[in-house]
């Protein structure tokens, strides 16, 4: 992530779709304060509902009416805030496939909220891959300290062993390896990947993950990635990567990569997914129904971020 002042000269002729999420969490509050903050980085469509962007400025705003006075209540999930939510991510869609915005940033939805409109909803990243025809995709966490690639997204703690693969530890890998190198211009990538088990299983004692996968595939896929090592202890790795040995690390399920990412910049980091056709970001929190009622408690660093980062990319990308 460059600095504001840096980005500002450069990049003002890229098109940003921004999605308020539910409109009862904090995704409205954090547009707002965020293009206050950038404005003039880029051109800014925002697409959700102008009754809850109270005179919203520096943008585009894309007004799809699906709330009404005070028919939504700021702080709940609820059905119609889900549907909403899920509204302006498919007008998002069309925005992108009609090539009218160049890149993506969604603020926070509600799986609860959209599951209690009637839809089965896992993630942003699954929707968008699905809806553009993506088989391989990837998530990057990512912050001004650490970079993780993420094998397993939203899982529980107990299926991520039996969901790790050959294939999507592969996947990941390359993908994250390849988006280094285009998204931000780092010419040889220095990898790590990170155990899923305590010290790395001490030679298959605890677990045998790493023994019988995780090991044998970091060896073949050296004949690509000559800087690519592991699988490390996972504390070993992030220390590492922080002092600035490895430019990324890969992080077997969510947690490995969030609780770092959020002891080293508390209210800033992004979720960066690669392998779509387009440039997504979104910032590294959720709804935040329990300060949605508090507009001074709202921080956008994490949203400014997430803008900051799309614009980067996707200019990086059309220099590629």
């Amino acid at each position: 992530m460059k600095s504001r002042k840096s980005l500002t000269s450069k990049h003002t002729r890229i098109k940003v779709g921004i999605t308020i999420g539910d409109p009862a969490g904090i995704g409205p509050i954090a547009t707002m304060k965020a293009l206050k903050q950038l404005n003039g980085l880029a051109d800014f469509t925002v697409i959700g509902d102008s009754s809850v962007l109270s005179n919203i400025r520096y943008c585009h705003l894309l007004d799809l009416g699906k709330i009404k006075g005070k028919k939504i209540r700021c702080g709940r999930a609820t059905g119609e805030g889900g549907l909403a939510s899920l509204a302006y991510l498919n007008k998002a869609i069309d925005l992108l496939k009609d090539k009218k915005i160049d890149c993506l940033v969604t603020c926070p939805v509600s799986k609860e909220a959209i599951n209690k409109a009637g839809f089965k909803f896992y993630g942003h990243t699954e929707y968008l891959a699905e809806r553009f025809n993506v088989k391989h995709y990837a998530m990057i966490l990512l912050n001004d300290y650490l970079k993780f690639g993420l094998v397993t997204r939203h899982l529980p703690l107990k299926d991520v062993s039996s969901r790790l693969t050959g294939d999507n530890l592969s996947r990941t890998i390359l993908l994250t390896y390849e988006a280094l190198r285009k998204l931000f211009f780092i010419k040889t990538p220095r990898l790590a990947v990170c155990a899923i088990n305590p010290h790395a299983s001490d030679n298959g004692v605890i677990g045998s993950e790493e023994n019988m996968l995780i090991k044998p595939l970091i060896n073949k896929l050296k004949t690509k990635i000559a800087t690519l090592e592991g699988p490390l202890p996972a504390e070993i790795a992030i220390v590492r990567a922080f002092r600035g040995q490895y430019h990324c690390l890969i992080a077997m399920y969510h947690d490995q990569a969030l609780i770092p990412l959020k002891l080293t910049e508390r209210f800033g980091g992004v979720n960066l997914t690669v392998g779509l056709p387009f440039i997504r970001t979104s910032p590294l929190h959720g709804t935040a129904f329990d300060i949605a009622n508090n507009p001074s408690r709202v921080d956008p660093t994490s949203l400014i971020e997430a803008i900051e980062t799309a614009v980067e990319c996707t200019s990086n990308l059309k220099k590629a």
